[in-house]
């Protein structure tokens, strides 16, 4: 995100003016705007003329309008467009001051944020939107024969950008020729989709993910054809491909890579490895020591009234609710943890980590010490 301008108070009013530039950054602004706040932007809108003949005609003409937000309506994380929904309230002579628009916001076109209340979270989510060096981490070919997933994990989100399907024949009996044709067929596809969407310059490291022996012959067939066609990016970057074992091709065996220790120790230090760690540190501790562990609005409440919240985990869906009274206490929670010593982790809802802990109600929190006693209280 570049951040053209900012006039703000923190816990007060103000205004920034940015540019979205990747979709990560459309998410991040989706977590930025809530109702009653205000958005200005450059808008197409159809207005009617009247033309000489008598009648009337329809054009499109571009305008700056500024919304008092009453919705975020849409967020196509595929078409990289955000919609907001509300009444305008700067006068021009095509809209009245009142009248409803639902202005697109898209990559590359700058807009004003105005809020009364520049809280803690939106802070956090500006800066951390704004941060070049947490860009996309992670790209990964989740593969099984005859089907393959290119993914790009994220600082916010996991997207997938390409998916290859082929029928491949048995590998026994007459057919063997076929299965032989019908595979080479398959990896060339994958390394077209690889080469298309996997930019060595913005990724940490590639991983090749499979169940058996696929994605070692795909890497054989990838390294190969680098030689052959002289592919530059693959060459130069081969140690970062990184192979691990998975049960499925699927996208739900995602957690698998990124819970495999060679790919958490090259991305280590991003956000999206640091909640996956943190996920499995209160998986370890439910089981462990069920005490030291708790989940749900309630449960996080009161063992934060104890002054035993040591890590909190908590999904940015529940920052997204319309009620303002509720994202409040959500965001006072947030800090006041942080102030008695506590670590918090807000996890993005569109990367598996996050899809897990909204599971078990999108809150859940790390003991400094066990609250047996807990369990009895009505979740």
């Amino acid at each position: 995100m570049r951040i053209v301008r900012r006039d703000l108070v923190p816990d007060g009013p103000g205004s920034v003016k940015m540019i979205p530039v990747d979709s990560d950054d459309l998410w991040y602004v989706y977590n930025l705007i809530s109702p009653g706040d205000s958005v200005m932007a450059v808008t197409v809108r159809k207005v009617l003329r009247d033309v000489a003949s008598g009648g009337r005609d329809a054009e499109r003409v571009k305008l700056k309008l500024e919304v008092k937000v009453e919705e975020v309506a849409d967020y196509d994380k595929v078409g990289n467009v955000l919609r907001i929904r509300g009444k305008n309230i700067l006068e021009n002579e095509h809209v009245k001051i009142g009248q409803y628009h639902t202005l697109e916001l898209e990559l590359h076109r700058p807009f004003v944020l105005r809020k009364d209340v520049w809280d803690s979270l939106a802070l956090h989510v500006l800066q951390q939107a704004s941060d070049p060096a947490a860009s996309a981490d992670l790209a990964v070919v989740l593969m099984q024969e005859g089907l393959a997933h290119v993914l790009l994990v994220g600082k916010s989100m996991t997207t997938t950008r390409s998916r290859i399907e082929t029928s491949i024949p048995r590998k026994h009996g007459p057919g063997i020729a076929g299965y032989e044709a019908a595979l080479n067929k398959f990896f060339e596809n994958v390394v077209q989709a690889f080469l298309k969407h996997v930019d060595f310059n913005v990724v940490r490291c590639a991983v090749i993910a499979s169940p058996g022996f696929t994605k070692d012959q795909f890497h054989r067939h990838l390294l190969l054809e680098a030689d052959r066609k002289q592919l530059r990016p693959i060459i130069e970057n081969k140690s970062r491909i990184i192979l691990v074992h998975t049960t499925s091709g699927y996208k739900h065996s995602l957690k698998e890579v990124l819970d495999a220790p060679n790919v958490m120790n090259m991305i280590k230090d991003t956000k999206a490895a640091q909640e996956v760690r943190a996920l499995q540190d209160f998986y370890n501790m439910l089981s462990n020591d069920s005490a030291r562990a708790c989940y749900g609005p309630k449960h996080v409440e009161v063992a934060h009234e104890r002054m035993a919240v040591q890590t909190l985990l908590i999904t940015d869906e529940l920052f997204r609710n319309a009620d303002v009274a509720t994202r409040k206490k959500y965001v006072n929670l947030v800090n006041s943890v942080k102030d008695s010593g506590g670590t918090v982790h807000i996890f993005s809802s569109l990367h598996v980590s996050g899809e897990q802990l909204a599971q078990i109600t999108g809150i859940a929190a790390i003991l400094r010490f066990p609250l047996p006693d807990l369990e009895d209280i009505e979740m």
